[in-house]
């Protein structure tokens, strides 16, 4: 009885492509789609948005009082909606549009395709931080002309810092969700249950339950991300980072890899 051979395709030869090629063309993809376009534009305006209508409160209002800080603090909300959405995309892009089968066969390395999407995630990531930096100093230079409050600039470098955790760990996220499920609406929905329900679950069982309420802060992501905002972590606070980042980040985000790389490509 013979046997039948299947051919293989050896790449040992083949010069890979190069890395920085792979994120410009990685970048290129967030943006040369209609949806990814306005999805990048409309991070802006949120922002934006999202501040003027802070300053005009604090203008029309005497008794509220803002800074350079409560500027930066009110985009956490904003950007936290729409730039995880952003990073789920850079994925699951390439298996609702069909490209994965161009992708993987121009670059049959898997891991530097996906690492080269993550780079890309995270400069997205430092791109919307400073686009958040660059309006809360404009809103709080013209809240300091149109209101009699002096202006403060407040934000300190741990202040700066959190942010841009914030924001990164909220794009890394969404990227795991997304490797981990390879569909754009299903891994917009578990992020947004993620983000919006559970932390109202894990609170209930909080206020229910006494030993639920000892463990929360090693399980909840969320919740140990919260000294981030005013910059106020110790080193406790840090351990509850690490250990529920752990399960809510590094474990999905493994394990999601893995997928990509034995995904089948149709």
């Amino acid at each position: 009885m013979s046997t039948v051979t299947v051919p293989t395709m050896d790449i040992s030869g083949t010069a890979p492509t190069p890395f920085l090629r792979l994120v410009r063309v990685e970048a290129r993809k967030a943006y040369d789609t209609r949806a990814g376009f306005w999805l990048l534009v409309s991070t802006a305006l949120l922002c934006a948005i999202v501040m003027v209508i802070q300053m005009a409160i604090g203008v029309s209002q005497d008794d509220v009082f803002l800074s350079y800080n409560s500027f930066l603090t009110s985009t956490n909300f904003s950007i936290a909606i729409l730039l995880p959405v952003i990073g789920i995309m850079l994925l699951t892009s390439e298996w609702s549009q069909r490209t994965a089968m161009v992708s993987f066969s121009l670059e049959p390395r898997r891991p530097r395709v996906i690492v080269a999407k993550l780079v890309v995630g995270l400069v997205l990531a430092v791109i919307a931080v400073v686009i958040a930096l660059l309006l809360a100093t404009i809103c709080n230079a013209l809240y300091s002309v149109l209101s009699d409050d002096p202006t403060v600039w407040n934000a300190s470098v741990a202040h700066t810092a959190g942010f841009l955790l914030l924001q990164v760990v909220g794009m890394l996220t969404g990227f795991a969700f997304a490797a981990l499920l390879l569909n754009t609406p299903a891994a917009i929905v578990i992020y947004m249950v993620y983000s919006f329900v559970l932390p109202g679950l894990f609170e209930l069982g909080a206020q229910l339950m006494d030993w639920f309420d000892k463990i929360r802060p090693w399980i909840d992501f969320n919740y140990a991300q919260g000294p981030l905002v005013d910059a106020t972590m110790t080193g406790k606070d840090w351990a509850y980072f690490a250990t529920s980042g752990f399960i809510w980040l590094v474990v999905p985000l493994v394990i999601g890899f893995s997928r990509v790389l034995r995904a089948e490509v149709k």
